[in-house]
């Protein structure tokens, strides 16, 4: 599938924003594993849920879709993982790396794969840490990479985590721990990828009953023998995806309203909306309504964007049309998501006559005339949107492989069309 873009002008638009993709994994593990029946409501539809659900439902669970609602009955943490069970988690790694800590419970071995691309994103920290709690994890082609047989028990006891590279780690163990033998401690290595996804699985842990002691980012207990409970569980619309639309008023000039947004959301991704801020837009918020408008020339900024790593292509974006240079910090990270995410935003962003370059933790994007081109976002979700989003400012960019926004937001493009943008 292939899209053309064209420039749109001065913008007036009103949006609806996606459930949470990071909520919806994370409520249907807690779902699985409580004692009694959950009720998911709103929960996302895209192609990462539906791998998580699947693979939930592989190792015993019991989910069923409706419409706008998703009924799951618990297994108390008891799961019934057939002999030789084989979960692929296709291209979501949030799914591969929750999902390996929960196949501890399974009793026996449980091999973990995906696509080529899965099978170059590093696992090594969560598996060093797993087998500190009394599992086990074999690499079965490179090491520190999928595919993997997990094994053994969750014991419980101390583990380290690097969580340099993801926060997913953290967030893996987090979520299976209240089903460990005894009590699970995690002291967090320095840098943490980011931190604010643990806030998100600490708000699901703590709805679906069960209370974690922190302290700040540095160490979680997680006491033994605390189950979830189910019950009736609202996902909240995604920052991630709505920043594209956000970026609309500040790409095209003019204003643009997103509903269905908690403004006291813990999503990072919320922190784009300071970002434009400070580069000169209008941000308001009233109820479940965020507005942001754009009078004027956007100015570069330096920002760390840790917390916040799903906008940051987002916001090169918006970078490339303000009148001054601006660096975005603390995101190495990006290096491991579906693609090199700040390799291929540099690279991308020249081929329509951007000035872009890469340093280790940090990208820097300078004032340069833009134009059309061609955009093959390598089967990467948010390179396609990103990239589609600054077309509507340019004019004459064809995003390939436009399908894979269905990886997060299957209706990106459609609610575009709704809007006479594509």
């Amino acid at each position: 599938m292939e899209v053309t873009i064209q420039r749109a002008g001065r913008v007036d638009l009103h949006f609806q924003a996606p459930p949470s993709k990071s909520f919806t994994h994370r409520a249907l593990i807690a779902a699985a594993l409580a004692e009694g029946n959950s009720v998911i409501m709103h929960p996302l539809e895209a192609e990462d849920i539906r791998v998580t659900r699947e693979a939930l439902l592989g190792m015993g669970a019991s989910i069923a879709p409706g419409e706008d609602r998703c009924s799951v009955t618990g297994t108390g943490g008891r799961l019934s993982c057939p002999d030789g069970l084989i979960l692929d988690m296709q291209h979501s790694g949030t799914s591969m790396r929750l999902l390996a800590s929960v196949a501890l419970l399974c009793g026996r071995p449980v091999t973990l794969t995906g696509s080529p691309r899965m099978k170059e994103r590093p696992l090594g920290p969560l598996a060093e840490a797993l087998t500190a709690l009394g599992g086990t994890v074999r690499f079965l082609e490179r090491e520190g990479f999928p595919p993997v047989t997990v094994s053994g028990s969750l014991s419980g006891g101390v583990a380290r985590v690097d969580a340099g590279m993801s926060s997913q780690f953290v967030s893996s163990i987090l979520m299976a721990a209240p089903y460990a033998h005894r009590d699970v401690i995690l002291e967090l290595e320095f840098g943490i990828a980011s931190p604010s996804y643990l806030d998100v699985t600490l708000e699901v842990m703590h709805s679906f009953g069960v209370q974690v002691e922190r302290d700040g980012y540095h160490q979680f207990l997680i006491p033994g023998g605390r189950k979830y409970q189910g019950h009736t569980y609202p996902v909240e619309g995604d920052y991630s995806s709505a920043s594209y639309f956000f970026a609309l008023a500040a790409l095209c000039g003019g204003r643009v309203q997103v509903d269905n947004l908690n403004p006291r959301s813990c999503q990072g991704d919320r922190r784009f909306l300071d970002a434009l801020e400070s580069m000169g837009c209008g941000v308001r918020s009233s109820k479940e309504t965020v507005e942001v408008s754009c009078e004027g020339e956007l100015e570069g900024i330096e920002v760390d964007m840790s917390s916040s790593p799903d906008t940051v292509q987002t916001l090169c974006m918006v970078a490339a049309k303000a009148r001054s240079p601006t660096r975005i910090t603390g995101i190495a990270h990006l290096r491991f998501k579906e693609s090199d995410r700040l390799e291929a935003t540099a690279r991308l962003l020249r081929i329509l006559g951007g000035d872009v370059s890469v340093e280790e933790d940090a990208i820097l994007v300078r004032p340069s005339p833009l134009h059309g081109g061609v955009i093959d976002p390598g089967d990467d979700h948010r390179t396609a949107m990103s990239f589609a989003v600054l077309g509507l400012a340019t004019g004459n960019v064809k995003i390939t492989q436009a399908e894979c926004v269905s990886k997060s937001f299957p209706g990106f493009w459609e609610q575009l069309g709704r809007q006479g943008l594509v």
